[in-house]
């Protein structure tokens, strides 16, 4: 008799571990004392709704179940693009869009959690507000023109003026682009007329500059071949000329007809052969 029951006892045992097993599962995935942060991401741990100081890295942790709750923020650089309108500092209305590259600082994910929020709430409560502001005070300070031919001076000052702002609150400015400006339509046509008559003028100075220079070479090839000409002269004597016909000559005596008799002529000069001599 004791030995049917120890053997009953023996094949109750395997059913009571695996029963408990199944229900220490339960308990765990029920209230998970565990979180898992993936990559790009951080922790923030609230105790019964406060939020607590530390953070929560990439990797597995161990939390406390029911006291305990991770909110986890992604921190990777992110890109926003905002448009918002100015007024330039001769009162021109530009219209302005821009980029923002930004992250929230993995040190100070609790305080950005604690007093802001996720990325959306970063997005629409405090950085849309402050590009805002920042365009508007930036773009007053230029004119509309030197917004165009300023645009890295400008580009500066927002970048500047961005990562400030939104230090304040955890957030790391990364970079700011200006991507396009749009001004009304009458001040857009005055812009294009200007430079079209800047390049006209321009044209015009070209041509004018390269007809002095064209009128200045030819006097002084003018001047050149008067001064070449005077130097010949003074250098081209008779003597000169007739030694220079004689090297010349090729040894045959121009012919004259006349009548019925073919005489040749030439021209020598008897006070040479005297001084030859």
């Amino acid at each position: 008799m004791r030995t049917m029951r120890r053997d009953a006892s023996n094949q109750l045992k395997p059913g009571l571990y695996l029963g408990g097993g199944i229900i220490l599962l339960f308990i765990v995935m029920m209230f998970r004392p565990f979180t898992i942060v993936n990559a790009g991401e951080r922790g923030v741990v609230t105790e019964f709704g406060k939020v607590q100081d530390r953070i929560l890295n990439e990797g597995f942790h161990f939390i406390m179940p029911v006291a305990n709750k991770v909110h986890k923020l992604n921190v990777r650089v992110k890109q926003n693009s905002f448009k918002a309108d100015a007024a330039s500092r001769d009162l021109q209305k530009v219209s302005t869009e821009i980029a923002i590259n930004w992250h929230i600082n993995p040190q100070k994910a609790n305080k950005v959690y604690q007093q802001v929020g996720d990325e959306q709430q970063i997005v629409v409560g405090i950085m849309t507000p402050a590009v805002s502001e920042v365009l508007k005070a930036a773009t007053a300070k230029k004119t509309a023109e030197e917004i165009i031919t300023k645009r890295n001076e400008l580009k500066e000052e927002i970048d500047e003026q961005m990562t400030k702002r939104m230090a304040d609150y955890g957030v790391i400015v990364d970079d700011v682009s200006l991507v396009d400006f749009a001004f009304s339509p009458e001040f857009s046509r005055a812009i294009e007329a200007k430079q079209i008559a800047e390049q006209e003028a321009k044209q015009a100075e070209f041509i004018a500059k390269k007809a002095t220079q064209e009128a200045q070479a030819e006097i002084n090839r003018a001047k050149g071949h008067a001064e070449a000409q005077r130097l010949q002269r003074q250098t081209l004597t008779p003597e000169l000329l007739q030694k220079q016909a004689i090297e010349k000559w090729d040894g045959k005596f121009p012919m004259v007809m006349g009548g019925n008799n073919t005489l040749p002529m030439i021209n020598v000069n008897p006070g040479n052969f005297s001084n030859k001599r």
